[in-house]
C-alpha cells in the first residue's frame, strides 16, 4: 500500500516537531504531579506487583501521540503513484569480424592493435543492450568465437579469450566475412550489421572479399570495415634467441578493397591510426545504427491520506474510551 508514495503538500510534515514537544511536556507534567508520602519503610510494598493498568497506565498518551502524528501526515496528503510502459523495439543484430593475426600484435595502437580493438569493441558492446551481438574470429582460418546473444556478460568474457596465435596466421578476409554472413543469414531482425576490423591484406581463405560481400548483400546484410593501423611504419615485437626485440614493419592496409566491400552492402569504411581514433569510429557506428525504442508512459495518482485518518481517529476513540473506563480518575 505505501509503496511509491509521495506527498502533495510535504510543507505539513514539519508539524510532526510538535510529537517530541508533546512528548517533553508529558513527561514534565506527569513527574511535577506526583502526590508524595512520608513512610517510615517502603517493606510492605516490595512484595506488591504492578497491574496492567499500571503498566498501561501511559498509553492513552501514546495513543494521541500516534493520532496526532498520522493527522499531520494526512494533511501532508500522501498520494500514490504507479505507472507502467509500453515499448517496442527495432532490434538489430551485429556480427563483429575481428583480424587476429600475428601482424595485429603491432604496437602503434596501445598496448598493441588486437587489445586496443577487443578493448573498444567491449565499449560498443556495453552501449548496446538492446541488441544481438556476435564475435567471428579470423586470420588464415576462421571460426565463431560466440553466436549471436543478447548475454553481453558472456560475451565480453569471451573476449579475455581472444588471442593472436589461436589459429593458424594468415588474413583471410573473405572466409572471415563470409562466417560472419552466415550467422546473420536467418535472422529475423530490422537490421543486420557485420564490422569488420583488420590491419592487413586478403592473403588466404578459400572465398575472396568481394564475393563475400555480394552475398551479405544479397542477405541484406551491412558491412562496415575497419583498416586498424598507422601510416607509415609500425613497432613490431619479435622473439628472438636474445629475448624480445622490436622492429619497424610497413602498415598495409587494402584500403581499397575494404571501401568497396562496405560501399557494396551500403556501410561505410574507416581507418583506425589510434586509440582514440578507433573508439571515435566505434561511436560513429553506433549512431548509426541506432535500435528504434518507443516508449509510452502512463502515470496514475491516487489519494492514500483516508487511511491515515481512520486510524487517527481510531485511537483518539481508543484515548477517549480508556481515559473515561480504566484509568478514569476522580478529583
Amino acid at each position: 500500500m505505501l509503496r511509491n508514495i509521495e506527498f502533495a503538500n510535504p510543507e505539513y510534515l514539519y508539524l510532526l516537531v510538535i510529537i517530541p514537544l508533546m512528548i517533553a511536556w508529558y513527561w514534565y507534567k506527569n513527574n511535577r504531579s506526583k502526590a508524595e508520602i512520608q513512610i517510615s519503610t517502603t517493606g510492605p510494598f516490595s512484595k506488591s506487583r504492578k497491574t496492567i493498568r499500571q503498566y498501561l497506565f501511559h498509553s492513552t498518551f501514546i495513543f494521541r501521540v500516534i493520532a496526532t502524528g498520522l493527522l499531520i501526515v494526512a494533511l501532508a496528503r500522501p498520494q500514490s503513484s504507479s505507472s507502467s510502459q509500453d515499448i517496442s523495439i527495432e532490434g538489430i543484430d551485429i556480427v563483429m569480424a575481428m583480424d587476429i593475426s600475428s601482424s595485429m600484435l603491432a604496437e602503434d595502437l596501445k598496448p598493441n592493435r588486437l587489445e586496443a580493438a577487443k578493448d573498444v569493441a567491449e565499449d560498443f558492446i556495453e552501449g548496446r543492450p538492446n541488441d544481438r551481438v556476435g564475435l567471428v574470429v579470423f586470420a588464415g582460418e576462421t571460426f565463431t568465437q560466440v553466436p549471436l546473444t543478447t548475454d553481453h556478460k558472456v560475451l565480453k568474457n569471451m573476449f579475455v579469450d581472444v588471442k593472436s596465435g589461436m589459429i593458424e596466421d594468415g588474413t583471410a578476409l573473405g572466409d572471415g566475412l563470409a562466417t560472419a554472413v552466415t550467422r546473420l543469414r536467418d535472422s529475423k531482425a530490422i537490421s543486420k550489421v557485420i564490422i569488420l576490423l583488420t590491419d592487413g591484406v586478403n592473403n588466404m581463405g578459400a572465398l575472396d572479399p568481394v564475393s563475400a560481400a555480394e552475398i551479405a548483400k544479397l542477405y541484406g546484410i551491412r558491412i562496415y570495415t575497419i583498416g586498424v593501423g598507422s601510416e607509415g611504419m609500425a613497432p613490431y615485437p619479435r622473439q628472438t634467441a636474445f629475448g624480445l626485440q622490436y622492429q619497424n614493419v610497413e602498415v598495409n592496409i587494402d584500403e581499397e578493397l575494404l571501401k568497396e566491400v562496405a560501399q557494396m552492402t551500403d556501410g561505410k569504411y574507416f581507418r583506425a591510426t589510434s586509440n582514440r581514433k578507433l573508439k571515435d569510429i566505434y561511436n560513429e557506428i553506433d549512431e548509426l545504427e541506432k535500435s528504434k525504442i518507443d516508449v509510452t508512459e502512463f502515470h496514475k495518482k491516487s489519494e492514500e491520506f483516508e487511511i491515515f485518518v481512520l486510524f487517527a481517529l481510531l485511537f483518539f476513540i481508543l484515548e477517549i474510551l480508556l481515559k473515561n473506563t480504566v484509568f478514569k480518575t476522580t478529583p
